[in-house]
């Protein structure tokens, strides 16, 4: 069974969420696409403080992924909710990682393997950035190439795709950052003003990818 991501756990309160346009059920969840957003108020920190994932092997002690932490689900999918901020699904998730090595072995315990990686820069330091796939979700894991650190991974932000980005952007307002070209060709981004709403994530919108014929 592939590995997905079932649900992410937030420390904000719903009500900011439903503020940037996302639809927030009474049990303080938010679904995009399969995936469930737990929004726990801020008792435990900020930004996403854990997940947990399906199909996980039984053999496979899970108490936390590379310092993240992580509970096991045999839930299913999320039916999707509609949200007036035009968003559809979850792109990918990114996990900041101080020891590339180490975060990509932790996945591969779980049958998780890498499908490719890129070399950038961010800031003038020379970062890399590995990819996997979590059944929907892509995982973008970050971190310097260079000398492995310390200390546990972390989650560290959302990039949701959008059904119209000029319409998000739109409704949004000035609280997302101008739309521009994404990295992806034929793609078109936007970053969201998260703590204009009281949201700790960092949060982007990107366009659908362009399907090839």
């Amino acid at each position: 069974m592939t590995v997905s991501i079932d649900a992410l756990e937030v420390a904000d309160p719903p009500d900011a969420w439903d503020r940037a346009g996302f639809t927030v059920d009474s049990d303080a969840v938010c679904r995009v696409g399969g995936v469930r957003i737990h929004l726990i108020g801020g008792v435990s920190g900020t930004g996403i403080v854990g997940w947990s994932l399906r199909g996980v092997p039984p053999h496979e002690p899970l108490d936390d992924l590379d310092g993240i932490p992580t509970t096991r689900s045999d839930a299913g999918p999320a039916a999707t909710a509609t949200h007036t901020n035009g968003v559809t699904s979850i792109d990918h998730v990114v996990l900041l990682s101080p020891d590339l090595n180490r975060t990509v072995e932790s996945l591969r315990a779980l049958g998780v393997h890498r499908r490719r990686e890129r070399d950038g820069e961010l800031g003038g330091h020379p970062i890399r950035q590995i990819f996997f796939r979590l059944g929907e979700v892509i995982l973008e894991v970050v971190g310097s190439p260079g000398t492995p650190g310390d200390g546990p991974s972390s989650l560290w932000g959302i990039t949701y795709t959008v059904a119209d980005i000029d319409a998000t952007a739109a409704f949004l307002g000035d609280r997302t950052a101008p739309v521009k070209d994404a990295v992806q060709p034929g793609r078109r981004i936007t970053t969201l003003r998260h703590h204009d709403f009281g949201m700790s994530v960092r949060t982007a919108l990107i366009s659908p990818p362009i399907l090839s014929a």
